[in-house]
């Protein structure tokens, strides 16, 4: 069942949006090479409690920490790890969800550690334009195939791969909620948009080939032929006035 926000709901999933936002945009200066997964969890963490939040993830399904800390191949849900050292050339991808009041809020971006090549610059950006791609599609009366549409057309457009097996979602009181929100799809189809539907739209994004697998700790997922991936994404209010991106300043 998808379900509808009220105003007062959307403000306060802004308000979490808003101390996400703070959070990756402090993470920029602290991942480098040096650092372990380990201590960009400790950091997120304590800068969402001082601002009064909490962390989503953490025991959520049983995730064991605050963030999503996942390098190179690694696609989504890598846990935090002393031993997980970042290293100059590396791709990070971070994904923090903040809870406050009741109310959930989710992000995530993929950050560049150090000076990396070429080719993982051009993933980071087309990643990240195929998430603004599929926000600008994210408008009452739309369907959920707009907005997977226009996020795979900017990828495969690129010459990239679009994961299949991950897909967005509704969010708000609950985590996880309706609808899936896929990557790809056809224009027209899916469920229509409504104004006061909440979704997380979040392309991941591969230089290869897209096909998964999930490693030993049933958390990890990577690339099957071992090559980069990318993940950016925000929390979206469907509006009258359009899609309203709540994960910002």
């Amino acid at each position: 069942m998808i379900i509808l926000k009220s105003k007062g709901e959307i403000d306060t999933m802004r308000a979490a949006g808003r101390i996400l936002f703070g959070v990756l945009e402090s993470l920029t200066a602290h991942v480098r090479p040096g650092i372990s997964t380990f201590e960009v969890d400790r950091i997120a963490e304590e800068l969402i409690r001082a601002e009064g939040g909490i962390p989503s993830f953490k025991g959520l399904y049983g995730f064991p920490a605050s963030i999503c800390a996942s390098i190179n191949e690694e696609i989504v849900h890598g846990i935090p790890n002393k031993k997980r050292v970042l290293g100059e050339g590396n791709v990070f991808t971070a994904d923090v969800g903040v809870m406050l009041d009741g109310l959930h809020a989710d992000s995530a971006r993929t950050y560049a550690v150090g000076e990396v090549s070429p080719g993982a610059k051009r993933l980071l950006a087309i990643t990240e334009e195929s998430l603004y791609a599929g926000i600008k599609e994210a408008r009452a009366g739309n369907h959920i195939g707009d907005v997977g549409h226009a996020v795979q057309s900017i990828a495969e457009g690129a010459g990239f791969g679009v994961v299949r097996e991950l897909v967005g979602h509704g969010i708000g009181r609950t985590f996880h909620e309706e609808p899936q929100v896929p990557n790809y799809g056809r224009p027209k189809r899916g469920p229509v948009l409504k104004v006061g539907m909440t979704i997380a739209i979040e392309p991941m994004i591969t230089a290869g080939d897209p096909a998964t697998r999930t490693l030993d700790d049933k958390w990890t997922v990577v690339t099957m032929d071992g090559s980069l991936s990318a993940h950016f994404e925000h929390t979206i209010a469907v509006t009258e006035q359009g899609p309203v991106i709540l994960t910002t300043a």
